[in-house]
């Protein structure tokens, strides 16, 4: 059994990194701003723990940075920290409703602590978006490209992050049983 649990970890950790990848190019191209390219990261984290939630954020972005820019890579780090964060939270609290809403509000200061320094060395704190209007407005009005880079990632970071832990909490919630016994460790 214990062959059993590995072998089915393995493929929901590729699924996992496949789901953000494509939800991350899906919604890029649509132009919406929930971004849902951590759904995957989350669910792993949740069901299988921080670690391999951790492995799956972290190989998002690096296969995604080979595919398209390897400038992209640096933001590994938000990923892992989102994995931790929800990984653990779910370790010590069930995975509810408002434990879902609660995570996805404080992701979304901890992902542009982590990702607004990474923006600003990487592409100068803009994203080529439309959102790149608000930033140099706030520069021009005497906002550091820090804080209005900040700003932006807050907002934009607010709908996706309890966006995309509401939906992980509904999959988890619908998920059957007999799908969840593959995730439980064996003592």
């Amino acid at each position: 059994m214990k062959t059993n649990r590995k072998v089915y970890v393995t493929a929901f950790c590729g699924i996992a990194i496949a789901v953000n990848i494509v939800l991350g190019i899906v919604t890029s191209a649509l132009g919406i701003p929930l971004y849902l390219d951590t759904l995957g990261t989350v669910l792993v984290a949740a069901l299988v723990g921080p670690l391999p939630g951790a492995v799956v954020g972290a190989l998002t972005n690096i296969i995604t940075g080979l595919m398209y820019s390897v400038t992209d890579i640096p933001f590994c780090l938000v990923s892992i920290a989102v994995a931790l964060i929800v990984g653990f939270t779910v370790k010590k609290f069930k995975f509810t409703l408002p434990v879902a809403i609660i995570l996805g509000l404080v992701l979304s200061v901890v992902c542009p602590v982590i990702g607004t320094p990474i923006g600003i060395f990487v592409y100068g704190g803009l994203n080529g978006s439309f959102s790149d209007v608000l930033v140099m407005g706030l520069v021009q009005s005497g906002q550091s490209i820090f804080a209005a880079s900040f700003l932006r990632n807050i907002a934009s970071n607010l709908i996706d992050k309890v966006g995309t832990l509401v939906i992980a909490w509904a999959i988890v919630k619908w998920l059957p049983m007999s799908i969840m016994q593959n995730f439980k460790k064996e003592k």
